[in-house]
């Protein structure tokens, strides 16, 4: 099984691939783009954004870091319809177990009303928030997923900042 390059989901079905590159559905394909851009970031400038990030205060709670990448994954259902997904924050330990044990709770009410899916990926969905409160990330140092962010962040500020004046170049 393949794993989107932009949000690392699990792809079981389906997915969008462009070069050399799979990802999960057009919204990371889209956002997926600035991934050839971030490739080209200097490690120090990466590593020097990302612990930026990871030192600085939470932006859900303004709360004190350290921050990081925190996974909280969703399932509802409606008869023969299921919707699943994994939605990484940037945020402290304290907000990423809120999320977590959000979507857990969230899921376990109304993720098994759909067959077959809702009652196959419920558990599922539940077990994976449940693995992802007790590993978290790292305090110590940015994690590879933060560290994959900050890079895409930065990727698409340099894409912004060339399209608003596409004359000045980098030299």
């Amino acid at each position: 099984m393949n794993r989107c390059a932009y949000c690392n989901t699990l792809i079981l079905f389906g997915g969008v691939r462009d070069k050399g590159m799979q990802f999960c559905n057009a919204a990371c394909h889209a956002s997926g783009q600035t991934l050839i851009v971030a490739r080209a970031i200097p490690e120090e400038i990466l590593s020097k954004y990302a612990g930026e990030i990871h030192q600085g205060n939470c932006p859900a709670c303004r709360g004190k870091g350290p921050v990081d990448v925190h996974i909280s994954y969703f399932v509802w259902s409606a008869l023969l319809l299921t919707s699943w997904s994994s939605k990484p924050r940037i945020c402290c330990r304290a907000c990423g177990i809120k999320n977590q044990l959000g979507s857990a709770l969230g899921s376990a009410l109304v993720g098994w009303w759909g067959f077959p899916w809702g009652i196959l990926v419920t558990p599922i969905q539940i077990v994976r928030n449940l693995v992802a409160l007790c590993s978290p990330p790292a305090p110590s140092k940015p994690s590879d997923s933060l560290r994959k962010l900050a890079a895409i962040n930065l990727a698409a500020r340099f894409t912004a900042e060339q399209k608003a004046n596409p004359t000045a170049r980098q030299s």
